[in-house]
């Protein structure tokens, strides 16, 4: 299992480059997990369904199975928030995470920029950025700038700069997990 980051101020783009990223690394034979972050309390379940009538009653975790899938939902509570390696220990194997957020965190990440978002670049100040899709040049940039709409590229550079699982979490957890 190998591991890289999307990190970009929020509106740069994750999310859209993800959707179109998946299915480019998927159709070249690689079995891809994700790893999202959210900044605020979510929700996957939906009123009235059981599995929400659960974990309002008071279930500390719910597991939602078929035939086609299955999902964990766990309440932390006040507890706290679980770890970017504790996370990624609980994948399944595969070939490649894509992480997206945990901006902060110190694993490999290609940073996603658009210029209007008025926001500074992060690579300038983050050492883990390996490479940079973005709607604008950076010439004095000390990683690789790609086009934002050349998936073919950013696919390329996100296998070359994944690292392996392992490196990823002992980095994390020697680390402190926070540049």
């Amino acid at each position: 299992m190998r591991v890289i980051g999307l990190a970009g101020w929020s509106g740069a783009g994750k999310t859209t480059l993800l959707g179109r990223l998946i299915p480019a690394l998927t159709g070249q034979g690689l079995r891809v997990a994700t790893l999202k972050h959210a900044h605020h309390a979510f929700d996957v379940d939906q009123p009235g369904k059981d599995s929400y009538r659960h974990r309002e009653a008071g279930a500390s975790e719910v597991i939602v199975s078929s035939s086609r899938r299955w999902v964990q939902i766990h309440e932390v509570g006040e507890g706290a928030e679980a770890t970017l390696p504790e996370l990624l220990a609980r994948l399944t194997p595969c070939d490649l995470v894509l992480v997206e957020g945990f901006k902060r965190e110190a694993h490999p990440k290609l940073e996603v920029f658009r210029a209007a978002n008025g926001r500074p670049p992060l690579h300038p100040e983050d050492p883990r950025i390996v490479a940079v899709a973005s709607d604008r040049p950076f010439p004095e940039a000390r990683v690789p700038v790609l086009p934002l709409d050349d998936v073919a590229a950013i696919a390329a550079a996100v296998r070359a700069r994944a690292e392996p699982l392992r490196t990823v979490i002992d980095r994390l957890e020697g680390h402190g997990a926070t540049l």
